[in-house]
Formats: C-alpha cells, sequence, structure tokens
C-alpha cells in the first residue's frame, strides 16, 4: 500500500499492527529519521529499547546474512508488548530478504521498519511493499509540514496551549527550519516554557528561535523602509563581514518593496494586502510592513521601486565602483525617501 504525506502524518500518530512491514524513504535523511523514530515510538512505547523489544540492523550487515532479518523478526522476547525490527540505509539489494519476511510473517511476528533514501518508482524494493498485501511503503519529501505534523511535534514537546498569533509564529517557524531544527527548538521552547501556565505566546517563541542571516537581511531593509537611516552602515557592515554580496541584497530589497506596493494597492487597505500575500509574511514582520504599507503609500512605493532598479542595474554593469557603496548609498536614499 503506497501512503501520501497526509496519510503518512495519521498513519504513524496510529500504525495498523496488522501490516507486517513499512517502508519510509527519501532523499533527505534528516526527514526520514525523525518518522522512522516516531513510528517506532508508537509501535512500541517508550521502554522498547530498555525492555529489548526493538531490534536494529544495517542494511550493509543484511547483505552478507540475509537470514539473520527473518530471524530477528520471528524472535521472542523476554518482555510482553510489541515488537518492531528496524533497518536502516537498505536498498534494492534487500528485496528478496524483505520479501521473504512478508510471506512468512504472523500476528506475532515482530513488525519491519525499513528506511531508505531516495528510491526511483521503478525501485524493486519501493515496489515490493507498496504491492504487499501487508506492506506499506510512504515517501518523505521536502514538503513544509502540514498543520497536523506541527501540531504532533508540538504535543510531543509538550506545548499544548497556545495562542493562534503564537501558533502562526510556529508554522511561520516550521517552514524557515529544517526537521531536525525545528524539533530542537520546539523542544528548547518547551524547557523554557517549564512550570509556567500561560499559553505559549509569540515572545515565546521569538525569545528560543535561531538567529540567521536572513534576520540580519530583514534588519537592514525594514532599516531602509522605517527610514532609519543612522541604522544602515552598522547592520551592512555585519552583512558584508558574513559575505552577503550586495546583489542578493538589492534582490531582497526589491522583493520587499514590491510585498509592500502589493498591499497598499489592494482595495481593503494594506492590512488585508498583507494578510494576503504569499507565501505569507512571516510573523515576526507582518505588523511592521502594515505600517511601512501605509507610510509610504502606492506612489512613492512605485518611486522607491524604480530607484532599486536602478540599482539593480548599476551593480550588474561593468563599473569601478565599490558594489556595497552603491548599495549602502541607495538604502540610505530609501530610507530619507520614506520620510518626505
Amino acid at each position: 500500500m503506497k501512503l501520501s504525506a497526509r496519510d503518512l502524518a495519521r498513519y504513524i500518530a496510529r500504525p495498523d499492527p496488522g501490516h507486517a512491514g513499512i517502508l519510509l524513504f527519501g532523499p533527505d535523511a534528516m526527514r526520514v529519521a525523525l518518522k522512522r523514530q516516531d513510528l517506532v515510538r508508537n509501535i512500541t512505547g517508550p521502554e522498547a529499547e530498555a525492555e529489548m523489544r526493538l531490534t536494529r540492523l544495517q542494511g550493509a550487515d543484511l547483505r552478507s546474512d540475509p537470514a539473520a532479518l527473518l530471524d530477528a523478526v520471528k524472535a521472542r522476547g523476554f518482555f510482553p508488548g510489541p515488537r518492531v525490527v528496524l533497518v536502516d540505509d537498505a536498498t534494492d539489494t534487500l528485496t528478496e530478504t524483505c520479501a521473504a519476511v512478508l510471506k512468512d510473517w504472523t500476528v506475532d511476528d515482530a513488525q519491519l521498519v525499513v528506511a531508505a533514501g531516495n528510491l526511483k518508482p521503478a525501485s524493486k524494493l519501493r515496489k515490493l511493499f507498496e504491492g504487499a498485501k501487508q506492506g506499506v511503503a510512504a515517501g518523505i519529501y521536502d514538503d513544509p509540514p502540514t498543520r497536523a505534523e506541527i501540531g504532533e511535534t508540538l504535543r510531543a514537546a509538550g506545548l499544548d496551549t497556545i495562542t493562534p498569533e503564537a501558533m502562526a509564529a510556529v508554522e511561520s517557524l516550521a517552514r524557515a527550519l529544517d526537521p531536525g531544527d525545528f524539533r530542537q527548538t520546539m523542544d528548547k521552547i518547551a524547557l523554557y516554557k517549564l512550570g509556567d501556565s500561560q499559553p505559549l505566546s509569540p515572545d515565546d517563541i521569538a525569545a528560543c528561535a535561531p538567529a540567521s542571516t536572513e534576520a540580519a537581511l530583514d534588519d537592514v531593509i525594514m532599516a531602509a523602509a522605517d527610514g532609519k537611516e543612522a541604522q544602515i552602515a552598522p547592520l551592512l557592515r555585519r552583512l558584508q563581514a558574513q559575505g552577503v554580496e550586495a546583489v542578493r541584497l538589492c534582490i531582497a530589497t526589491g522583493r520587499h518593496f514590491r510585498m509592500l506596493h502589493v498591499a497598499s494597492c489592494d482595495p481593503d487597505g494594506p492590512q488585508s494586502g498583507i494578510g494576503r500575500l504569499r507565501p505569507p509574511v512571516h510573523w515576526k514582520l507582518r505588523d511592521r510592513m502594515i505600517a511601512q504599507a501605509k507610510a509610504w503609500g502606492r506612489e512613492r512605493l512605485e518611486r522607491a521601486l524604480a530607484s532599486i532598479v536602478e540599482t539593480d542595474l548599476a551593480l550588474r554593469s561593468a563599473t569601478d565602483a565599490p558594489s556595497m557603496a552603491v548599495m549602502e548609498r541607495a538604502l540610505i536614499r530609501l530610507a530619507y525617501m520614506q520620510r518626505r
């Protein structure tokens, strides 16, 4: 049986004990590892390792001893409860070995969980699990996590009480971070909120969210859009030290001002316009961008966009002028334009 991403989230939350084997595969090893970790925990419970109900095998080892897989699945443990045999780094060379397990499996045997890399549709191992009556196969790709997956991560971290604004912030964070970093951030927030009965707020998330170069880019662009020219030079020095190129900063500035222009042209006003932007505006920037769109107005934003286009052309032309100095002058000009 083949599972979609949405079906996989439900399946991991409530695994079917009647399935002999589950194959998880995908190009991102971290994403696959996190999914199979959740799946194994939900099948066996948290004490599986201590009670010896979890057997770990490597795909490379099974190539030289294929019988070890069936032996592990058929073995009986000392402790009662569901058992799992986990195979990591599987490839198509294990197709026949896994087929033998699926064929001879009974409800008293351990369930087989197989983790693999990126398998093409023509993969023999993938076809085996997709076509088996008691098998399940699911591809895990770089898609943004669904609301259900985010909710499961929050519950696993013990963050059950959360405001709608904080939930929007968590969703933005989930899109911005890798799955492993997102889960670590949620665990960090859970420790931060330990003993605090108040609902999770955007301020709590801001206190724990990791900083990045993109945040520094936002800072200098926001300073220009807010008309704060004194902040531009120090922020640019920080970006230049990190190796950020002037052209990249110019492109990001143009994108920001285009979003402001779209919001200012919305018939229902800038607030509705910012809310309709896709992809959604990060929750940390939303209120400031609404204020910026109102302060600039459509006509001045059009002049600002024309200035940014001129700067972009200057940066890409053959010139001896230092590129970051050209960009600094353009940002300061924008900051002064905001206050006129």
